[in-house]
């Protein structure tokens, strides 16, 4: 297969999506290597990172990135960043009579992003935690002309620190664990609405909507352009855009640009979702139900497959509780250990068009998945799959046998009743363990799979054991997610440093994890049917003129609005069938 690059622009819209970008970005900076004789990893990295040169001609490696959100929300990252910084702050000033300076003193830093600033200068840590190299320190994001020689980087003295640092206490905007440097065309700070505060909040869908014209909308196209014309093989755009507020409609206006200006090319929206907010109310619950019924129905119009993203137990009012995954210890309401978790499976559904060889791309992957215009599909994990260290994948499945590991990441449970239209599943991070069994000659294999000869066959028999009908498309990726400080040490004590299960004796004092194996799917079935029912069917039950007039008043038209409902009915009905696998029209029988 062809080694060619094909390259990704990733759009970040809203505060919680940024908190899933920043881990899921610091993920893809610790699996860097800057050492010239390892041999090239599975994964491309060229495909969402881009190569550059400062004004002072060094090498830069950033994310080829738009992340955009309000006012506030930075704390102590510059908008502009600082990779590209000429060290001269201070304008000229003309003015020749008396002038008076006011200087506001820097927020300040929590201890990781104090190390970082120290490594980041070429500083030293204490001894105590690490042993520190001779060789000059190159910082995140910037190569000098010989780097191709230093391979003692930001990512090596994170890794030998593995430092714990317990951020939650002091997280409160995404910036704060951020590890890399920015392109200065990266952030896009929306100046009319507040991210703290009750005043010029961003909450309603339709205020997201006309924020995409004028000014706003003229520097988004400019970001657009720089990173298109410079991409030799554009594949599509990734888009994590927030659900919850009026970032959904900024996001339904954006995929429609993109659609419009860049057909062709994939589009695969992820719509994010929080566990919690601080602060909430029946009106502002109220409010982000509709954001989430008005985003989803529009967002997966204008993009080639769209997801939601989120540990909640339901996008509706009254969500059950979030899954519980068995060797995780996390707080789901505390959303730097939330997007933690969802950056993790974040980093395996996207694998497959990230890959160095037999890539699939985006377009092809949203193909294999949306069929009959089923756009929505639904996620799930299994974060971190079970595999005890040095057995074989043949054994971790079997002890799975009764039910399938991963849980929902959509909201969106399973129906178990083995229909599914289409399902594309990853398995990351295996690496050093056995994908099949080695019987003995003459010994019969203890179950089915431990008869099959390759990793492929294996997970393809175990899946379709559950869905024997099901078109099923696999990628198996021997690289798992690299951890380094700052993402929280949130995995329970049952796990190796390199995240596979080991024995309790070996528990007690094993060191922090390092790595883990993921299990993901992404699917398309007939479980999404009563998931977007319910959605219809809470919200058409609305007076939205009388529960929530205001929502109305932000721009959004009343017959635009019954227009999405209608669309949103028609669209379940596309995942309803008669169980036997044929899809019902949406002439058949009318809704409960």
């Amino acid at each position: 297969m062809s080694n060619l690059c094909r390259e990704v622009i990733t759009l970040q819209l809203g505060h919680y999506s940024n908190f899933i970008g920043t881990h899921w970005w610091n993920l893809q900076d610790a699996s860097l290597s800057y050492d010239p004789e390892s041999p090239p990893g599975e994964i491309q990295s060229d495909v969402v990172f881009r190569e550059g040169q400062t004004p002072g001609g060094h090498v830069t490696y950033t994310p080829r990135l738009i992340a955009m959100d309000l006012k506030g929300s930075l704390c102590t990252l510059r908008q502009e960043g600082s990779l590209y910084d000429s060290g001269n702050d201070t304008p000229a000033v003309n003015w020749e009579g008396s002038l008076v300076t006011h200087k506001e003193s820097p927020a300040a830093k929590n201890p990781f992003l104090e190390d970082l600033d120290k490594l980041d200068k070429g500083g030293i840590l204490a001894e105590a935690d690490f042993s520190c190299s001779s060789r000059p320190h190159e910082p995140a994001g910037q190569l000098s002309v010989d780097a191709v020689d230093a391979v003692d980087t930001v990512n090596s003295r994170l890794q030998r620190l593995q430092k714990g640092y317990r951020l939650e206490g002091s997280v409160k905007v995404w910036s704060d664990f951020l590890r890399i440097h920015l392109h200065p065309r990266t952030i896009s700070v929306i100046h009319q609405y507040n991210h703290d505060g009750e005043a010029h909040r961003l909450e309603a869908f339709g205020q997201g909507e006309t924020l995409l014209q004028g000014a706003l909308l003229e520097e988004l196209e400019d970001r657009l352009h720089f990173f298109v014309e410079e991409c030799d093989y554009l594949q599509g755009f990734q888009v994590l855009c927030d659900l919850a507020d009026g970032f959904s409609g900024l996001g339904s206006r954006l995929t429609e640009l993109l659609q419009d200006s860049y057909g062709g090319r994939g589009i695969l929206t992820w719509g994010a979702a929080p566990v919690s907010h601080p602060h909430s109310t029946p009106v502002k619950d109220l409010y982000r139900l509709l954001n989430c019924t008005l985003g989803t129905i529009h967002m997966a119009n204008h993009s080639s497959l769209f997801c939601p993203l989120t540990l909640r137990g339901g996008l509706g009012r009254r969500p059950t509780s979030p899954p519980l995954f068995p060797h995780l210890s996390y707080d789901p309401s505390v959303w730097y250990h939330s997007s933690s978790v969802l950056a993790l499976a974040l980093d395996a559904l996207t694998t497959p068009y990230r890959l160095r060889s037999s890539s699939t791309p985006m377009w092809q992957v949203a193909d294999s998945l949306t069929g009959s215009g089923r756009k929505v599909v639904a996620a799930y994990g299994a974060v971190p799959f079970p595999m005890m260290h040095g057995s074989s994948l043949p054994d971790s499945l079997n002890a799975c046998a009764d039910a399938l590991p991963w849980k929902p990441l959509s909201a969106c449970s399973e129906l178990g009743d083995g229909r599914c239209y289409a399902q594309w599943a990853t398995l990351m991070g295996f690496e050093g363990q056995k994908l099949v069994s080695r019987v003995s000659p003459g010994m019969k294999p203890p179950t089915p799979l431990h008869s099959l000869h390759s990793g492929e066959d294996v997970l393809a028999a175990y899946i379709s054991s559950f869905y024997p009908s099901a078109p099923l498309a696999l990628q198996l990726v021997s690289s798992p997610s690299r951890l380094t400080p700052p993402f929280p040490q949130i995995f329970s004590p049952e796990l190796g440093p390199r995240g596979f299960l080991q024995p309790p004796a070996l528990s007690a004092a094993a060191p922090p994890v390092s790595s883990v194996p993921v299990l993901t799917s992404l699917q398309s079935g007939p479980a999404l049917d009563p998931w977007l029912s319910e959605m219809h069917r809470t919200v058409s039950s609305l007076d939205i003129r009388r529960v929530a007039p205001s929502f109305l008043s932000q721009g959004l038209e009343m017959v635009d609005y019954q227009e999405a409902l209608e669309q949103l009915r028609v669209l379940a009905r596309c995942y309803r069938d008669d169980g036997h696998g044929a899809t019902r029209s949406s002439s058949e029988e009318d809704d409960d």
